[in-house]
């Protein structure tokens, strides 16, 4: 039964500290037992996401594990048209990368107390949620929405785990034709990665072969001229460096003389460290 309007007008919602707003929440309308729910509004200034929108976005604490999404949206849907609702072990960023796999690829959910992220799409149903008094509670189960729990809920997920082979098909070639998808684009960035010039130390251009199908195109005058002036460039260093053969020996000489000098320096730093008991080598 649905509360009358003079209940309303004289209850108040229930503020907390840090700004949540506290709801009850009854699993069925001859419950005696109550759940609460933490509702604030969602305010993050360093994430600007168009799936979370700041003014029509709110965080839900303390969510039961048996409120799905589903169930979360049509309890928040009586303060308006809810446009989406995310549920998360913990709170977090949006995360939306890599491709939609179906649940039957994914890892099993937990089964805990979550929160939640409702979107509404007018800000006046955030208001309202806000402003819900805290004495009317909000029911989970009804018979439009009946929820199962216990040994239902595992008869019905026992059910649900099974799945028929013709939809399985379609799931996996759809993600197949996903997965070849972007193998194509990956191969066709590669191959045009493969086309630029590349130059090794020597100045060699490195031959790439590219995926099947494609045919090698030859070398621009530019490409060839910035090759060759490299290549001088590289001769050009060579021959002022270590121009004789006693100049490279006689710098062989003398880095070995640094490195002999470095060995005697550490080798008295370490006997001083011994002599004041400070040497911990491990």
């Amino acid at each position: 039964m649905a509360p009358s309007k003079k209940k309303h007008a004289s209850s108040q919602p229930c503020i907390i500290p840090g700004g949540f707003t506290e709801l009850s929440l009854q699993f069925s309308s001859d419950s005696a037992a109550q759940h609460k729910l933490y509702v604030k509004e969602h305010k993050v200034r360093a994430q600007k996401s168009s799936h979370r929108p700041l003014d029509r976005t709110l965080f839900v604490l303390n969510i039961p594990p048996y409120c799905s999404e589903g169930v979360v949206k049509e309890l928040f849907s009586q303060f308006g048209c809810v446009q989406s609702v995310e549920l998360r072990d913990h709170p977090g960023s949006f995360q939306d990368s890599g491709p939609k796999l179906s649940r039957f690829f994914k890892p099993v959910a937990k089964q805990g107390f979550r929160v939640g992220y409702v979107v509404f799409e007018n800000s006046s149903s955030l208001k309202a949620a806000k402003s819900h008094p805290h004495d009317v509670s909000l029911v989970v189960c009804t018979e439009q929405r009946p929820v199962k729990t216990g040994v239902q809920k595992w008869i019905q997920q026992y059910t649900e785990s099974f799945i028929n082979p013709d939809k399985l098909q379609q799931i996996v070639d759809s993600f197949m034709e996903g997965y070849d998808k972007r193998k194509e684009e990956e191969a066709e960035r590669q191959r045009k990665e493969a086309e630029q010039q590349q130059e090794d130390e020597e100045g060699w251009v490195k031959v790439t072969r590219g995926s099947k199908g494609t045919k090698g195109r030859p070398h621009s005058e530019a490409a060839n001229e910035r090759t060759l002036q490299k290549e001088m460039r590289k001769k050009k260093r060579k021959e002022l460096l270590n121009f004789y053969t006693w100049q490279h020996r006689n710098t062989q000489k003398e880095h070995i003389a640094d490195l002999r000098k470095k060995f005697e320096e550490d080798k008295q730093r370490i006997a001083l460290l011994r002599a004041q008991r400070k040497f911990k080598p491990y």
